[in-house]
This record gives C-alpha cells, structure tokens and sequence, in this order.
C-alpha cells in the first residue's frame, strides 16, 4: 500500500486546524478514513511532523551468490531431490520455503507426477 502523499498530508491537517468540518466530513473530503486523520494529528503532537514513517526493510534471501550457485550444483546432480534433502546437502541455515523460492528464481518449476491411475471417467 502507498503512503499518502505530503500535500495530502497538509491539506488535511490545515483543514482540521482551520476546523472546516468534523473529522468525518474532513475525511469524506479527502477520501481518508477518520482513523487515518487521528493517527497524523496524533504524530505531529508526539513528533512536530506528519512525513510518513519509514517503511522496514526486507530480509536479504538466504540462498544467493555463492549459496544459490551451490543450490543449482546440487539440483542438477540430482534433479529429483526434495526441498529437505535439498536443504540439508546445502549446510545452510534456512527453511524449506526459503529453498522453494530460489528454485523459483532459478527458474526451476514443481512437476507432478501422476503416479496413481486415471480415473474411471475420464477417457481411456
């Protein structure tokens, strides 16, 4: 979800300090919701200034340069591993879905076998 832009911002604190409307009102102007009028107001008692908060930062993924090369060595030596087996070979700290992603990354796609036999319905 985007932050709301800074004139956004102003716009709706200068109407409420002009006192325009009721917050409702001031918030059906803007298409904001009340809640969000109330937490900026209340940011710029507690800080002086209505900026948006900075946005946290993401985890860098656990398998790439040297992990990711290492992950794709292991796939192509033996392409019918599991994601457990897959992970434990690689000796690194990290969960299956973290394995699961990189497959992706490297291009690398789940196959289904169909080991059970075709259903009575269907053409034969």
């Amino acid at each position: 979800m985007k932050t709301y832009s800074m004139d956004l911002r102003e716009r709706a604190v200068q109407a409420c300090d002009e006192e325009v409307g009721t917050r409702e009102e001031i918030a059906q102007l803007f298409g904001v919701s009340t809640a969000w009028i109330r937490r900026l107001l209340q940011r710029r008692r507690e800080t002086g200034s209505i900026a948006a908060k900075p946005r946290g930062g993401q985890k860098p993924p656990k398998f790439q340069g040297k992990n990711l090369d290492k992950l794709k060595a292991l796939v192509e030596a033996q392409p019918d591993a599991t994601l457990q087996e897959l992970l434990e070979r690689s000796r690194v700290a990290a969960s299956l879905m973290a394995v699961h992603r990189a497959l992706g990354r490297l291009g690398y796609r789940r196959k289904k076998s169909r080991s059970g036999r075709a259903s009575k319905t269907d053409r034969t």
